[in-house]
């Protein structure tokens, strides 16, 4: 009897672990078209997952994205550091989805380029969730430097809806 009631419990802890495991190893999609044009131009960060590039970044974070005659996309990402230096790093970014535009790899080091794909994006542009295929990485984007609430809590769920850990997020100040 015992065997089968620790059994049970094993079989539904199992099934409770799988279903966020599921989320996050199903493969990660875009949005279904990305128009440059409209993406091009200064976005502040709400938030981001820790990582080991933007440790030095306190706030007013911004991603400023200029489309280049060639087609490529020239990437200025600036923040202001604890002791309110503000920190520049330039790069560029090519589409590797020509369908969609919703995949880019991106370097500030050539030659090491780095996944860059838009998997959520408001209709009116107004916000973008942008993340990599490991879901090492993940930031939200807005046009401006505040998002309302109600927006957030949608961004959020579409994040996780994508395998990602909303917990893991941390909020950028934006003091201008």
């Amino acid at each position: 009897m015992y065997r089968t009631y620790f059994s049970a419990i094993a079989f539904f802890l199992g099934i409770q672990l799988s279903v966020p495991l599921a989320a996050s190893t199903a493969p990660l999609t875009t949005v279904d078209h990305v128009d440059l044009s409209r993406y091009a131009g200064k976005w502040f960060e709400i938030a981001r997952y820790p990582n080991r590039f933007q440790r030095k970044c306190e706030s007013d974070t911004t991603a400023t994205y200029t489309i280049r005659p060639d087609g490529k996309v020239q990437v200025v990402n600036s923040c202001r550091e604890k002791n309110g230096k503000i920190t520049t790093a330039d790069g560029t970014a090519k589409v590797v989805d020509a369908k969609t535009n919703a995949k880019l790899k991106v370097t500030f080091f050539w030659p090491f380029y780095g996944d860059y794909w838009v998997i959520g994006l408001s209709p009116d542009y107004q916000y973008a969730i942008v993340g990599e295929p490991d879901r090492k990485y993940l930031w939200i984007l807005s046009r401006t430097p505040s998002m309302g609430e109600a927006t957030y809590q949608e961004v959020l769920r579409r994040v996780e809806s994508l395998g990602y850990q909303p917990a893991k997020l941390i909020e950028t100040p934006q003091t201008k």
